[in-house]
């Protein structure tokens, strides 16, 4: 092997270390276990929406959510239940899913509120999971 081989490759070890380090650095084992109590609970492993802590810090746990103010819940809905798609917002049945997903989100918030290490919870909206399914956000 030359040198500049060698160099080349103890230059990529050093930076695949570095991004190894900022990763282990930023994995907290303690938003596996909560998450890990959301996927096991009953209620909320039949919703198609999966809340799920994505950061704790000094006792704030921050829950994903699929609402905000920046996406109209009625857009939320007709993605997990297409039969609701171009209902208006006073449908009967746009209502009970609002309902429900009310139901299930509080439910996520008592499970993770529940934990001793918990002080608080902030909501932030789950970008990703629209992203996945092929829908642009503001």
């Amino acid at each position: 092997m030359d040198r500049f081989t060698r160099n080349y490759l103890i230059f990529l070890g050093l930076i695949a270390l570095a991004l190894l380090g900022w990763w282990l650095s930023s994995w907290n084992p303690r938003i596996a276990e909560i998450n890990d109590i959301l996927e096991a609970d009953p209620q909320l492993s039949t919703y198609p929406y999966p809340f799920r802590v994505v950061s704790l810090k000094n006792g704030v746990a921050e829950l994903s959510t699929p609402r905000s103010a920046e996406v109209p819940v009625i857009q939320f809905l007709g993605v997990i239940q297409p039969n609701l798609r171009g209902k208006s917002q006073d449908n009967p049945d746009i209502m009970a899913a609002q309902a429900d997903l009310v139901t299930y989100q509080k439910r996520a918030e008592k499970l993770v509120q529940d934990q001793p290490d918990i002080t608080s919870i902030r909501w932030t909206l789950d970008r990703d999971w629209y992203v996945e399914r092929g829908i642009v956000l503001n």
